[in-house]
């Protein structure tokens, strides 16, 4: 193996980035990159803490980021299974990333900043759904945004049905968690009862 360990070698092996890749990146959120967020059904967020990193999928209705100015994002946090490992990391450390997914789309969209929790009632309330409000907010100070290039949406297919896994071929949830319990807990049962305790939980 052979290791970059500086900043110099690393630079001497890729260069320097093009006008493109840099002059894209700006502190707010601009017209265009507002089409982006708000056509976003799904934001894979980032955060560290004492413990180590995170990295959470999160998915609602498109536009679920909600631009409330070209500096400041809000984003419900959704019923969840209460590990809040995210939220604990906002706590300690502000520091976060997002990655915006559009489907059918190649570009998505990287919004770096700082974050902290709101649990205002009526912040709360105008982000309910079906009557069911979130029990807070991540609400995000932008920093940096800016998109990112197609080819890693190109190279993996990602939108390519044809290239779709099934879902079979893969251990289920509940296999897992009987395999890793020693069958305390999931098997086939968790498997059959979890799409109708997704349904009510949803919200």
């Amino acid at each position: 193996m052979s290791a970059i360990t500086t900043i110099e070698q690393l630079e001497a092996l890729y260069g320097v980035p093009g006008e493109t890749s840099t002059v894209k990146e700006v502190d707010r959120v601009t017209p265009e990159y507002r089409a982006f967020i708000e056509a976003s059904p799904f934001v894979a967020l980032a955060t560290g803490g004492p413990e180590g990193l995170d990295c959470s999928p999160r998915g609602d209705l498109a536009g679920f980021v909600r631009i409330h100015d070209e500096r400041t994002l809000m984003m419900p946090d959704r019923r969840g299974n209460n590990r809040v490992d995210s939220l604990r990391n906002i706590v300690r450390d502000p520091r976060v990333g997002l990655l915006f997914l559009i489907p059918g789309s190649g570009s998505t969209l990287r919004v770096n900043g700082r974050a902290h929790l709101d649990t205002d009632p009526d912040l709360l309330a105008s982000f309910a759904v079906d009557d069911k409000a979130p029990r807070s907010v991540v609400v995000i100070a932008v920093e940096s945004v800016y998109f990112q290039c197609a080819r890693a949406i190109v190279r993996s297919e990602l939108w390519n049905p044809e290239r779709h896994v099934d879902p079979k071929s893969l251990p289920t949830p509940g296999q897992i968690l009987a395999a890793l319990s020693n069958a305390r807990v999931g098997g086939d049962a968790y498997d059959r009862e979890w799409p109708e305790r997704a349904k009510k939980s949803m919200w």
